[in-house]
């Protein structure tokens, strides 16, 4: 799963730290911390060396650190992400551990729920994946290691071999956040915030702040925690550029100086672009940047409001906020609504960077045999709408009719909403499409209703399992009116039509999934 070399100022540093505390991360729980807390791992600043300084315990140390272990074995610690999303690199920060350091590390990623318990991560059927092999450390280092890992994770196990002490934590990469949780679709979000997936991809200049601190969350808590240039000594002015969560509308923008008093910028202008799947390098010459907020005087510690001064709506992928000349900004806030095919592509890119169980399971969503959503998962990545629903179509070609009927019970009864006993396990998702599907059943008169439950338990007698109609636009009458002519068919003739309403039914599905449906 990772190319594990160390590295020299590695590129993946760049990335967010996804692990960051200001982000949630933390560190759940340790095997042993005898000399030093777990919690240190994730400290935003640097770790320091107190000479003199001792515990009760022994010499006191800004890291994690376990006892001398004289068992064979390992030490562990469990660290959530802040973020979920897809990892580029780790470091391993040895500072100051030097008689005292791990000979080797090695990590293990998973995805599971932000709220789950210890008992569950350490639970064997929990699906650990390693995304690091076993790989030897330097002491008083920075021990860089590239990651080459496609899929989306939660949650990290750093094993250390066999023991000592470790400073610090640092995992960079790609949010990439569950969509499922961002409310429904179109609701209006922060496109350019780091816990919906912006991303600031570059910047001129980050002397004294980085630029992700331009969309993290909350307020800044003191100047350190925002983006802050050097001071311009000749012509030209600074700026940073943000792709946003997914292809939106803007609505208003929020630029905040927050603590910045004597070196904010004198103005700012804002200007957007739509132009996904262009690199950095790509945008910085581009042509089509339009203009969404005019060059505007700002304030020292203030927050700058911007609704009705929009130039611009969009739709944007990316914005570039530009500083008149230098100073630093604490947060830039995008609000708006992702685009119908803005939204679209978000979920493509989640559903894609899905562990292989969890893809599986959310495609069961539109399909219920196990067969389909497996194929469905080994055919990853998507490249658009048009892929993922051709793979459907021939991942369901190469189904058997004990696959048909799998899928055919994870569907209620015509007239009902859940599913039968066999599958009732099924998601709210996938109660919610079942309702939906049958919204033609709510005008349906009671005599309607009485004959297809009657016959829905005449047609199960007769073939075996339950009656499968796409019932999306069909009013209760056409669905009892098709019922009745199935019911004259044979059970061999019956079954490959039941299974071609359950492919429309799929397809249907993908759709709903794909749109946010």
């Amino acid at each position: 799963m990772a190319e594990a070399r160390g590295v020299t100022g590695p590129a993946f540093a760049e990335a967010l730290d996804l692990a960051s505390e200001r982000l949630g991360g933390a560190v759940l729980a340790a095997n042993d911390e005898f000399f030093a807390p777990k919690e240190n791992l994730l400290k935003a600043g640097k770790a320091v060396f107190l000479e003199h300084e001792y515990t009760d315990r022994g010499k006191w140390m800004d890291g994690w650190e376990t006892r001398r272990r004289r068992t064979p074995g390992f030490d562990w610690c469990l660290v959530r992400l802040g973020l979920p999303g897809i990892l580029r690199g780790v470091i391993v920060d040895t500072a100051f551990f030097r008689g005292n350091y791990p000979e080797h590390c090695s990590i293990e990623a998973c995805a599971a729920r932000p709220d789950a318990r210890v008992e569950d991560l350490l639970d064997p059927r929990t699906h650990w994946v390693e995304i690091l092999p076993r790989s030897p450390l330097a002491g008083d280092s920075q021990n860089a290691f590239e990651l080459s890992c496609a899929s989306r994770f939660t949650h990290l196990r750093l094993n250390i071999y066999p023991d000592g002490g470790v400073a610090r934590l640092r995992v960079h990469g790609d949010a990439l956040p569950d969509i499922r949780r961002q409310g429904r679709p179109g609701a209006e979000l922060d496109l350019a915030a780091a816990e919906n997936g912006g991303r600031v991809l570059s910047c001129s200049d980050m002397f004294f702040g980085v630029r992700h601190n331009l969309i993290m969350p909350g307020r800044a808590a003191n100047m350190g925690e925002g983006w802050e240039t050097r001071r311009r000594r000749g012509p030209g002015y600074d700026w940073a550029l943000v792709a946003l969560a997914a292809q939106g509308e803007i609505a208003r923008i929020e630029v905040d100086t927050n603590h910045f008093k004597g070196n904010y910028p004198d103005s700012c202008m804002i200007e957007g672009i739509d132009a996904a799947g262009r690199s950095a390098a790509e945008l910085a010459g581009a042509g089509e940047w339009r203009e969404i907020v005019p060059r505007t005087k700002l304030q020292a510690h203030t927050r700058h409001l911007f609704e009705e001064e929009l130039r611009a709506t969009g739709p944007f992928t990316h914005v570039r906020l530009n500083i008149y000349p230098d100073g630093g900004v604490s947060r830039l806030r995008i609000f708006g609504n992702a685009t119908r095919s803005g939204a679209a592509e978000q979920r493509l890119r989640w559903l894609n960077a899905l562990t292989e169980p969890e893809a599986e399971a959310e495609l069961r969503v539109a399909c219920g045999s196990s067969a389909w959503a497996s194929q469905m998962a080994a055919a990853r990545p998507f490249r658009d709408e048009g892929h993922l629903s051709a793979a459907a179509g021939q991942a369901f070609a190469r189904l058997a009719p004990e696959d048909w009927l799998e899928a055919f019970r994870a569907h209620p009864r015509i007239g009902e909403t859940r599913p039968q006993a066999e599958a009732a396990e099924a998601s709210a998702t996938a109660r919610r499409f079942s309702s939906q599907e049958q919204a033609g059943m709510s005008a349906a008169a009671v005599d309607t209703r009485e004959a297809l439950a009657r016959l829905n338990r005449v047609y199960d007698e007769k073939f075996g399992f339950i009656y499968i109609v796409c019932a999306t636009g069909k009013s209760a009458d056409e669905m009892l009116e098709a019922l009745r002519a199935r019911l004259e068919h044979t059970p061999e003739q019956e079954l490959p039509i039941a299974a071609d309403e359950q492919r429309k039914i799929t397809a249907i599905r993908l759709k709903k999934l794909l749109w946010g449906g």
